[in-house]
């Protein structure tokens, strides 16, 4: 179904990205970010399918799961939070290297972005990713050239799944309610745009931390960003 159909005739209006799991495949420069990180303060790497998992609450939640080796995790003493704290700032610099080195765009994302350009349409990311990684990410896979606006997981003083940073880039972007769209790949994403109360569709590809996201509640499932046009 196209995007102007699941909407209505005026759309698109304006269109919000998600950037890891959704646009582009980072989850192998995070693993190896991640990794190199736990190496550093004495643990054993977790692996790219573990860290797959872990993806989609921004870095500091990333790191928390990395240590504790789970998605729950719960600081248990002062110590953990020095440990964190230390980790989180290797983590940063590790990335900071290998950012964009593995990634790669998805089948059907570059086709989508053009279509949206030639229409016209603004479009912007945003993401929990820190907004210091985004524009070199984007730019190393040739896509930066289609958005007006970056929102990144410390721009505001909230992320997703809370609504502000969609609302923000909406608003920014002179979107509304009716001719907005979130496109996303988590949980994360669906809550932020129901709560923005903007329509959002989920990939089937992206990093819902293992899960399904035929249950979240989007206004559409797709395979590929192909099959919006």
């Amino acid at each position: 179904m196209s995007l102007t159909g699941l909407f209505n005739a005026r759309w698109p209006g304006v269109a919000l990205f998600d950037l890891d799991g959704t646009l582009v495949d980072s989850a192998p420069d995070l693993a190896a970010a991640v990794d190199r990180t736990l190496e550093q303060v004495g643990r054993k790497p977790a692996g790219i399918e573990q860290v797959r998992k872990w993806v989609g609450h921004g870095s500091p939640i990333l790191m928390r799961r990395a240590l504790a080796g789970k998605a729950d995790w719960e600081p248990a003493s002062p110590s953990d939070d020095a440990l964190f704290d230390s980790a989180l700032k290797l983590l940063y610099q590790n990335y900071q290297q290998l950012n964009g080195q593995h990634s790669t765009v998805y089948p059907g994302v570059e086709a989508c972005l053009e279509s949206l350009s030639e229409r016209s349409c603004p479009m912007a990311v945003v993401t929990n990713k820190p907004e210091q990684f985004v524009a070199p990410l984007l730019e190393q896979m040739g896509i930066e050239h289609h958005f007006q606006l970056i929102v990144g997981g410390d721009t505001l003083s909230t992320k997703k799944p809370a609504p502000a940073p969609l609302v923000h880039a909406m608003e920014t972007l002179h979107g509304s309610r009716g001719t907005t769209v979130m496109v996303g790949d988590s949980a994360a994403d669906v809550n932020a745009a129901q709560a923005a109360g903007i329509p959002c569709v989920v990939v089937t590809y992206g990093y819902n931390f293992g899960r399904s996201v035929q249950a979240l509640g989007a206004d559409a499932v797709v395979d590929s960003l192909s099959e919006l046009l």
